[in-house]
């Protein structure tokens, strides 16, 4: 929901991150770092260590942030990155809550009804984005900075952020949190479906 604004916000933030870093890395080096801490989480998560995969998850996500902006100070953005890099963040997002849903085994309702809303919510973004880039009316004509355009919804990648920041943070939660994102999931999906029997 506030992806738009932020994601300028972390530009500026992340730019001179960048800039310190030189020219010489790829940018999909730096979408594999974020991806090995982000499986680290997932692991950190199945073992009860979660104050540390909270802080692996937030290196991921800082680190998933910077890879395209590094990408774009240094012009080297790539359909073939960008691809790379949304690819390791759903395997991120999927690892982190079946790893709490293994270990703990009363999450087995609400976590597969998170999952299972995931996979209803990418394919009716990743599909409506694949139509609107085929009528030239993707991300580059609406100045988006990403590869494809991405349909808002109310949960994106600032509020998967914070939900997964509350998983680690306070476990006791984890059940009630499960059951509210994926109900909000749920609203992003009948939101996109809304749009498009008007717009398409």
């Amino acid at each position: 929901m506030f992806d738009h604004l932020l994601r300028l916000l972390k530009d500026r933030l992340l730019a001179p991150v960048a800039r310190l870093l030189g020219p010489s890395f790829s940018p999909t080096a730096i979408s594999l770092l974020a991806f090995a801490c982000g499986v680290g989480a997932a692991a950190a998560a199945y073992i009860g260590r979660d104050t540390l995969a909270l802080g692996a998850w937030l290196i991921n996500r800082t680190l998933d942030g910077l890879d395209g902006t590094y990408a774009r100070v240094y012009e080297k953005q790539s359909d073939f990155g960008g691809y790379v890099d949304i690819m390791l963040d759903f395997i991120v997002y999927a690892s982190i809550p079946l790893a709490m849903v293994l270990r703990d085994g009363t999450l087995a309702e609400s976590g597969s009804f998170l999952e299972a809303t995931f996979f209803v919510n990418t394919a009716s973004w990743m599909y409506l984005s694949a139509i609107l880039e085929g009528r030239q009316a993707g991300a580059r004509s609406r100045g988006e900075a990403t590869t494809v355009t991405m349909p808002p919804g109310i949960v994106a990648g600032t509020e998967t952020v914070i939900f997964y920041a509350l998983f680690l943070a306070v476990p006791s939660w984890r059940a009630l949190l499960f059951w509210v994102m994926g109900a909000l999931v749920c609203v992003n999906v009948v939101q996109r479906l809304w749009w498009a029997r008007r717009e398409l």
